[in-house]
């Protein structure tokens, strides 16, 4: 088996990013498509918050198309996919998921966590970094749905993990993924 890029999708507060740490911690290269929005806002100096988030996002899809993080990331993908495995953290539409998808065919793995809506939105309202409202997140989830074609990839996921209760239960959940990957 070659080395595999496995991108982690879900709505904000599903619980991506714990699952992410769990690849990084298994010895896996990560990439934060989130980091680029992030990077953006700081070299323009605007503050980072919910809205000019969204608004960057959507300026550079406006910008570089819809498929514009995998595009931007695409170098840095090659590059640690000769190396070892990657995870990638935050596949948004269902045109960076085509565009991947074409370059790296059965070497890229689709895993989506999936999390009640209500067991989201209380997660985001207590996370330290970048909280959000249940009001601030239910409009981040139409923005998404809406208007960065998420839906998609998390519909077509090769695998699925779902998120409604501890870290340790997805602990578990994501070795039994290592093994099926594996398999």
């Amino acid at each position: 088996m070659g080395n595999k890029a496995v991108a982690v999708v879900g709505m904000c507060g599903s619980g991506k990013s714990v699952l992410t740490d769990m690849f990084v911690k298994s010895g896996w290269s990560k990439v934060y498509f989130g980091g680029v929005t992030v990077t953006q806002l700081k070299k323009q100096g605007i503050p980072i918050n919910e809205q000019n988030e969204r608004t960057m996002r959507e300026s550079l899809r406006k910008k570089h198309g819809m498929g514009a993080f995998a595009l931007l990331l695409e170098e840095e993908i090659d590059s640690l996919l000769k190396q070892g495995n990657v995870v990638l953290d935050g596949l948004y539409s269902w045109s960076e998921y085509t565009f991947l998808k074409n370059k790296y065919g059965n070497d890229l793995v689709i895993v989506a966590v999936v999390t009640n809506s209500a067991v989201r939105y209380e997660r985001l309202s207590t996370r330290e970094i970048r909280p959000l409202t249940p009001q601030q997140a239910c409009s981040r989830d139409y923005a998404e749905i809406e208007n960065s074609e998420k839906g998609g990839p998390i519909a077509i996921a090769d695998y699925y993990i779902v998120n409604n209760g501890t870290v340790e239960q997805m602990a578990m959940q994501f070795e039994s993924f290592i093994n099926w990957l594996n398999r």
